[in-house]
């Protein structure tokens, strides 16, 4: 039986505390969360110093990349650690997770085995992050991939976790006179899959407001990045194009339940005091 000191106890009690008191400046409420694939690399070398280091620069929620699935990707040291552990190890810097991404391979392959880690880990939502479908994929492709989709989402469900779906910059592409994304939209079941929209795609044009607003209530999280069309690159929460305040207002019609800041750590750092600020 795992056994908690009285110094974990009183440290787990001030997290709680300074949780509850500091989100309530926070967008939506919600304590702020990034992506954990921009820190790879430093996971990689050292996962308990990278998860400090993501508490000291604000943040308060991590959304994860499933070490099975993203083995190769830096995530390999933490294959041979038990969900339960990684899990007590991200508490422990002060930080929550209800999210992470999943290979759709590795769901088809081994759901199961994945259910087990999302609830050792303690997601609410486990998260595909790409179809993996080659460029010359057809509509009926991204159909066929959609509808294997709803069957896992049938069986996460049915154990209480929420499945989701990340889209990338090729769903934003036309195919027969059809934007891909909105075909997906289409045979994915609203309940069953739900979306975490990539702010990322207003480099292509693409404001999320169109889409959180277009499909209420098919959401669930966010990928956040700001993007500067002078400079053609990405930049800190608050410096570039997007109506941060205009985004936020439609993630609650979107159905946002949690939203997670994905660039270099640099930018990460310098977007938590905008988003501390932003009242919406």
């Amino acid at each position: 039986m795992h056994t908690t000191s009285r110094r974990q106890f009183l440290w787990g009690s001030f997290v709680g505390f300074a949780a509850a008191h500091s989100v309530k400046a926070n967008p939506l409420g919600l304590p702020i969360g990034c992506q954990t694939y921009p820190l790879r690399r430093e996971i990689e070398k050292d996962f308990t110093a990278t998860l400090r280091q993501i508490a000291s620069g604000g943040y308060r929620m991590i959304e994860m990349c499933s070490p099975a699935g993203y083995q190769k990707a830096g995530f390999g040291p933490l294959v041979t650690m038990k969900a339960a552990e990684i899990r007590d190890a991200i508490r422990a810097a002060g930080l929550g997770c209800e999210s992470c991404h999943f290979q759709f391979r590795e769901l088809k392959e081994n759901l199961d085995d994945r259910i087990a880690f999302a609830h050792g880990l303690g997601l609410k939502q486990m998260i595909v992050s790409t179809f993996g479908l080659p460029p010359d994929a057809t509509l009926a492709d991204w159909a066929k991939a959609a509808n294997e989709l709803n069957k896992i989402g049938e069986q996460t469900r049915q154990v209480g976790l929420q499945l989701g779906f990340h889209n990338h910059n090729f769903e934003f592409k036309m195919l027969d006179g059809v934007m891909i994304y909105d075909d997906l939209m289409k045979h994915l079941d609203g309940a069953l899959v739900k979306m975490q929209f990539q702010v990322a795609v207003i480099s292509l044009g693409y404001d999320a407001v169109t889409y959180l607003v277009k499909y209420p209530g098919r959401f669930i999280s966010m990928h956040l990045v700001d993007w500067s069309a002078d400079q053609k690159k990405d930049v800190a929460i608050g410096t570039g194009s997007i109506d941060w305040p205009k985004l936020f207002a439609a993630a609650r019609t979107g159905g946002i339940k949690n939203y997670f800041v994905e660039m270099d750590w640099d930018l990460m750092q310098a977007s938590v005091p905008y988003l501390r600020r932003l009242k919406v």
